[in-house]
């Protein structure tokens, strides 16, 4: 399969070379899993801080094969999981040590990729969260007046005409927008970070599936393990993120969710001109099985949300082929969205698998005993989440005590994933639950948060 089929973004940038797979056995001072953002980014500030390392990251594919080269393209300051789970372990200073984090995370992205002459279509428009019937409406003021206890989030309350005057989304009903979220076109930015590490002396290996990540034992240093030898290290970093319920021992740490994307075809000025959306704002909505989209750098709009989240036992395409029925229901919300575009054409179609831990909260750390690290289960939000795990990454393997190794995020462990059949059942009532949520608030309802609370209950991350 070539780069451009696995999602539209590739189809814009050169197909480069393909780097060469591992040959045999080596040693590194440190090996990475996964040439994803967090493996990339790793890689990047250890070589930034210490050039001297040896920094050795193995890929099952090509760099930015998995989520990283598929997703949305929204640099956001979310907390993976909300503030709140911080607040109970950490308390508020912690979880307002996180969002800060992510809050100049997102400018850190954006410094790097200027410094380093990596042009990702990135514009910082902000992030538009509309309304679209009442009960969103409830819950987006309910949020709002959140956000506002808040430093570093900045968010603003929009009513209808103010939300419609920056997306003019059919039957808007308030908004709320932030400013720390950019659009970004994220191969380019994952395919630019790939050329930079490797100018920096990084042995990157692409198809290279790794079949094992070994801890330090007596007979031998931590080591990923492939079929053309292994790469033995002082710490051996896991950065598999949606592909991690593949590697052996890890089958049900996180469970890959399904998320889907359509892009349409260019849209012509009369269009734009209905719709609006100058200020290049990503765009989301307050339904409980929630949409993302922006507008593209070349005048389209990519819209993703949930097709069929998961599939038994883990199992998943990983080359993200995208059913028919997906594609449909993807467009009809878009239309919905936005109704001048009953005629538009969709382009390609396309999905990736995001890592969810079963308290939905991402996770970064280092056991020294074992040798291994890992990062990732960002639900969404790691296309920023994979530059500050990077960094704290990088940190923690030079034992270097700074504000990052202290975030509340850091060492973080959770329980397994249920057996199957439970896993499925857990995951999918979850999302049927959401979407009868929202059928109802659709039909006027506002009495869905029974609904809701128990869909909150089964996910555990709320």
């Amino acid at each position: 399969m070539s780069q451009a089929s696995v999602s539209f973004w590739y189809s814009q940038v050169p197909t480069p070379e393909p780097r060469l797979p591992l040959r045999h056995s080596t040693r590194a001072d440190v090996c990475i899993v996964g040439a994803g953002f967090t493996g990339l980014w790793t890689a990047y500030y250890l070589k930034k801080a210490q050039p001297s390392l040896r920094v050795a990251v193995l890929e099952q594919r090509f760099a930015g094969y998995g989520a990283s080269g598929r997703n949305g393209g929204w640099l956001t300051n979310s907390v993976t999981g909300g503030r709140e789970q911080y607040v109970k372990t950490h308390g508020r200073e912690g979880a307002q040590a996180m969002q800060s984090a992510m809050t100049s995370t997102v400018h850190e992205v954006i410094r790097v990729a200027e410094a380093e002459g990596i042009d990702a279509d990135i514009t910082l428009g902000g992030e538009l969260n509309v309304a679209r019937n009442r009960a969103q409406l409830a819950r987006l003021h309910e949020w709002a007046d959140g956000e506002a206890e808040w430093a570093d989030v900045d968010a603003r309350l929009l009513d209808a005409a103010q939300a419609s005057a920056r997306i003019a989304v059919a039957d808007t009903l308030g908004g709320v927008w932030q400013p720390h979220c950019a659009r970004i076109q994220p191969a380019k930015l994952v395919r630019g970070l790939a050329d930079v590490v490797i100018s920096l002396g990084v042995e990157l290996y692409e198809n290279t599936p790794v079949t094992a990540i070994e801890p330090r034992s007596a007979g031998h240093r931590p080591r990923a393990v492939t079929a053309r030898g292994s790469v033995e290290a002082d710490v051996v970093v896991r950065a598999t993120e949606g592909f991690t319920a593949r590697m052996p021992g890890a089958h049900r740490a996180w469970v890959p969710l399904n998320s889907s994307l359509i892009v349409t075809e260019p849209l012509a000025d009369r269009q734009w001109d209905a719709i609006g959306w100058a200020n290049r704002d990503t765009l989301g909505d307050l339904a409980h099985v929630y949409v993302y989209a922006q507008r593209t750098a070349d005048g389209r709009i990519a819209f993703g949300g949930r097709g069929v989240p998961y599939h038994f036992g883990s199992r998943f395409d990983a080359d993200g082929a995208t059913p028919e029925v997906t594609v449909r229901s993807l467009r009809e919300l878009l239309v919905r969205f936005f109704p001048v575009l009953s005629d538009v054409r969709v382009e390609r179609a396309w999905s990736s698998v995001l890592g969810v831990p079963r308290d939905w909260s991402a996770t970064v750390g280092l056991d020294r005993a074992s040798g291994l690290a890992w990062a990732g289960g960002y639900v969404g939000t790691g296309v920023t989440a994979t530059n500050l795990a990077g960094r704290t990454l990088a940190d923690l393997v030079l034992e270097r005590d700074s504000s990052l190794t202290a975030l509340p995020w850091v060492g973080h462990r959770v329980r397994n994933w249920e057996l199957e059949p439970l896993r499925f059942i857990a995951v999918n009532g979850l999302y049927r639950a959401y979407g009868m949520a929202d059928r109802a608030e659709d039909r006027g309802s506002t009495r869905t948060s029974a609904i809701a609370r128990l869909a909150d209950w089964v996910s555990g991350h709320k």
